[in-house]
């Protein structure tokens, strides 16, 4: 694709601006400069439409038209400035070049094997999702020929025509899909195999579009460019394969790859485009088919993806968008014929391809939904047609308003896949039935528990593996109560082609799943592997590779999946290694949500460790003594917390001493009122608009206020919901609990094999407080301490629920959680694990900013409740947890 020629070729480099030369004026300065305003204008569209859950391409097809003529080149002097017509050659030609490496990387991805596995299916698919769409193009060539297309010729107009609207945009349908968490599916699997016989055959249309367009008209041109493109293929195939499958078996898993071998496949890459070039197809063809001949199995190709990915997809492919964008005049639509003719096009295209898949799919016993699915999952557009449309632009078969149109039809088709798709469609996930979803057993049911423990771990990084593994190998228990331990690797899906390959190995049926084929590459899984040999601990390892808005979805799946007891997550921070200067490392903000979202939705217990050392020491010799402390104040989880630290406890390596606390004065046992907090002018609104529920008597609280029911505060409406506590059985759950520590501690059932803890393994001490924060950051800071244990505290005990509704900073770690984490590390250097006990009926996160409101002592105005009520509120598109409990602060 090369621009109009110029009488006046540009200078490469220019002697700078002291010498009187402006930069602007030749190539290379010109070329960084639009370089540069090309990334920062697709990068800030990516951003902006990143919540809308778009593919990056509609980004990028958007700012290259945003570049062009249609919008910023209609300021004065900018198309001669910035985008001069002389400069378009240098960009053409390195988009162009980008171009064929990327169409080789879309080759690289394609597994011509997988496809043949899905059977004929597939291939009956993507024949409908590419005959309907066709014969519809044709039929709208017949009108847009007759009407704004000029005098092109009609055969070459014609099946550019059929190939833009027939094409499926593999690249683009593979990110929706992993997006989606449907790569692995079997909805996903059939789209990729449909579509990736779409794009063969798609291509071969295309050179045979080109091969007609040439301007040479002699019908036998035609015909020697299609024999020898035929020939070149079948070298490709019977040749070139067979070589490239002899040095790929050269390639070793976890070993660098030679530097001979991307020499070598980097200039066969060169050398296809231009053989495809020099036949008269265009030099895409021949990236495209080199990529495709590479064998996929073994690590070979996502070795050279992941050498040259980067630099294609973030640097050059954008390049040609912008390329693109300067052709496209959004402006040539300008009256009622044109627009009418675009929605022609778009309703073509549509329902040829929608309906097309459809048919064949319901008739291959898919169902309804699922077939409907994928006949919008087929109809993604994107980079690829745009593709075909600038091949016939630069071959003067489409104009500038034809070109245009079919530009806009492109960006449409895409737009509406991913929001489609979501309310079509979402794999369903079926729930394992099981019944230890906590760790800590009520004393009566301990004859009929298993006692086994299951634990799902996740890991970020390797600053995570040194925390968890002693972590674990505290936990591992006796023979009787053995551990079972899932590793769950979380990966960020990124932009890059090589994310797709590894969420297409470490997926099966949309869920993360153990790969023993390639599972040896991860040195996260080698560290644990490792453990588990030397513990005798039984470790499965996973990687689940998702965005972090969804990681959550993965994990409490997966925890619900191996029937986990209780899942660990890393904080959000870690400690420095061998640092302590106070300072934190911290991860991507993103992992911080994926916390909370767990929180809230995990079907088991949760427990996050915040790193301040235990990543540093080890505990791998079974007879060093490391000292573990369980802060109890009561509440469910604090009692999940010690039932943790007495499984720790059976470690013959480690010492637990529980701290309970009791508060030293008495609370007033009236009752409570809800008020709003005060407004920014100071006064209380009393008059709150409490729904009218049918029922003002104020006797039956938990039918009058029940979830689901609202108040306004100012302009917010709040939901809420009440759940009772009462403080009676909660202080007999807690002491049978505590009757552990308090007596001679024997692990039930283990006495036989001699695995009972002797009473030296736990200590108990008992101290009555008035500030209970303050006590455990003393002792925190005298104790000389490996690990920390403390309940989150969703349920406050007296003791603690005057903290529950003030600001702060971390609320997924609880009060007393966040004080020991932001206390500084040169004060504090133990680790801290923070519980919440697995509780279906409060299983709500207060996101930091939310407001609450204000339950005091008896005021007048506002809703009277029982001192044993915990209200649970928040706005209504963010529900929150405000929890109150007799006269304090909530």
């Amino acid at each position: 694709m090369t621009s109009e020629s110029c009488s006046s070729a540009m200078a490469a480099t220019s002697n700078g601006v002291f010498q009187g030369d402006n930069p602007i004026n030749f190539s290379l300065p010109l070329l960084i400069l639009q370089i540069c305003l090309v990334l920062f204008i697709s990068r800030t569209l990516a951003a902006i439409i990143k919540p809308l859950r778009q593919p990056r391409v509609i980004a990028e097809i958007i700012g290259g038209v945003l570049l062009g003529p249609s919008v910023l080149g209609k300021i004065p002097l900018y198309m001669d400035y910035v985008f001069p017509h002389r400069s378009l050659t240098v960009l053409e030609t390195i988009s162009d070049l980008g171009l064929v490496f990327f169409l080789f990387l879309v080759g690289l991805e394609l597994d011509l094997k997988a496809i043949l596995r899905t059977g004929g299916s597939a291939l009956a698919i993507a024949a409908a999702g590419i005959c309907a769409p066709f014969i519809g193009g044709v039929g709208v060539s017949f009108v847009l020929h007759s009407t704004i297309a000029g005098g092109s010729s009609f055969a070459p107009f014609l099946i550019f025509m059929g190939v833009a609207m027939s094409i499926t945009a593999f690249p683009v349908l593979a990110r929706i899909l992993a997006e989606r968490r449907l790569l692995t599916t079997d909805v996903g699997q059939m789209a990729m195999a449909a579509a990736a016989v779409n794009d063969v055959v798609a291509w071969i249309l295309l050179a045979l579009a080109v091969a007609l367009s040439g301007s040479n008209k002699g019908p036998l041109v035609a015909v020697y460019v299609l024999l020898c493109g035929g020939f070149f293929v079948l070298v490709m195939i019977f040749i070139v394969q067979k070589i490239m499958v002899k040095l790929a078996s050269r390639v070793v898993d976890n070993e660098p790859i030679n530097e001979i071998l991307v020499v070598i496949t980097l200039a066969g890459v060169l050398i296809a485009g231009f053989a495809t070039d020099a036949i008269g197809i265009h030099s895409i063809f021949g990236g495209f088919i080199f990529g495709l001949v590479i064998p996929k199995d073994g690590p070979f190709a996502a070795l050279i993806i992941e050498k040259i990915e980067d630099f294609v997809t973030i640097l050059m492919l954008p390049l040609y968008f912008a390329a693109s964008g300067l052709k496209t005049n959004i402006n040539s639509i300008k009256d009622g014929q044109s627009f009418g003719l675009l929605l022609l096009v778009i309703l073509t295209a549509c329902a040829g391809k929608i309906l097309g898949t459809f048919v064949v799919a319901y008739f291959y016993k898919m169902s309804m939904r699922k077939s409907l699915t994928l006949g919008f999952l087929m109809n993604t557009k994107g980079l690829v047609e745009l593709i075909v449309l600038n091949i016939g632009k630069d071959k003067k078969v489409l104009n500038d308003e034809i070109f245009a149109i079919m530009v806009l039809m492109a960006l449409f088709t895409t737009f509406i896949t991913t929001p489609v798709v979501v309310a079509l469609y979402k794999p369903a996930r079926t729930s394992v039935p099981y019944t230890r979803r906590m760790l800590y057993v009520p004393h009566e049911k301990l004859a009929t528990t298993d006692l086994e423990l299951r634990l799902l771990a996740c890991v970020h990084g390797m600053p995570n593996v040194h925390a968890i593994i002693n972590l674990v190998e505290a936990l591992r228990g006796t023979r009787r109560h053995p551990l079972y331990l899932y590793i769950l690797h979380l990966l960020e899906l990124s932009e890059r082609p090589s994310s797709i390959m590894k969420v297409q190995r470490v997926r099966r049926n949309g869920r993360p799943f153990w790969d023993q084929e390639h599972h040896d590459m991860d040195s996260i899984v080698v560290a644990f592997e490792a453990f588990g040999q030397l513990s005798k601990v039984t470790v499965c390892p996973m990687t689940t590779i998702s965005r972090f808005v969804d990681m959550y979805e993965d994990i409490c799946v997966t925890a619900n999946d191996k029937r986990a007891a209780m899942i660990v997550l890393p904080f959000h921070k870690h400690a420095r290694p061998y640092m302590h200067d106070g300072t934190w490392e911290s991860h991507s903000a993103g992992l911080r949500q994926v916390n909370q979202k767990v929180l809230l939705h995990a079907p088991c217990s949760v427990g996050i460790l915040v790193d301040r050392g235990i990543g540093v020491m080890s505990l791998a010799s079974s007879f060093v003594n490391q000292r573990i402390a369980v802060l109890f104040y009561g509440g469910p989880d604090d009692r999940e917390a010690l039932a943790i630290g007495y499984r720790m406890a059976e470690h013959p390596g480690v010492k637990l001493k529980v701290y309970r606390f009791l508060l030293g004065d008495p609370v007033d046992q009236h009752h409570v009122e809800m008020t709003p907090l005060e407004t920014e002018s100071g006064s209380a609104e009393h008059d709150t608009g409490l729904e009218d529920t049918g029922d003002s008597s104020g006797t039956d609280y938990q039918s009058v206020l029940s979830f689901g029911s609202k108040f306004s505060l100012g302009h917010d409406m709040f939901d809420y919901m009440i759940t009772e506590v009462d403080r009676n059985e909660e202080s007999k759950l807690d002491e049978q609990c505590l009757a552990m520590a308090k007596q001679n501690f024997t692990v039930p059932g283990a006495s036989n094999e001699g695995d009972s803890v002797s009473k030296k393994s736990i200590s108990y001490e008992e101290t009555t407080v008035n500030e209970p924060i303050g006590f455990a950051l003393t002792m925190a800071r005298m104790e000389d301490l490996s690990l920390l244990i403390v309940g989150r505290g969703r349920k406050p005990s007296p003791l603690l629920a005057s903290f529950a509704g003030k600001h702060a900073v971390y609320p997924e770690l609880g009060p007393v959680g966040e004080a020991l984490t932001v206390t500084a590390l040169s004060e504090i250097g133990c680790s801290l694990l923070v519980v919440q006990q697995h509780d279906p009926e409060l299983a709500i996160i207060p996101p930091p900013s939310t407001k609450v409101v204000d339950v005091t002592s008896p005021k007048s105005g506002g809703l009277q409740l029982s001192p044993s009520l915990v209200v649970v509120t928040g706005p209504a598109s963010s529900p929150a947890v405000v929890q109150a409990t007799k006269d304090d602060q909530s």
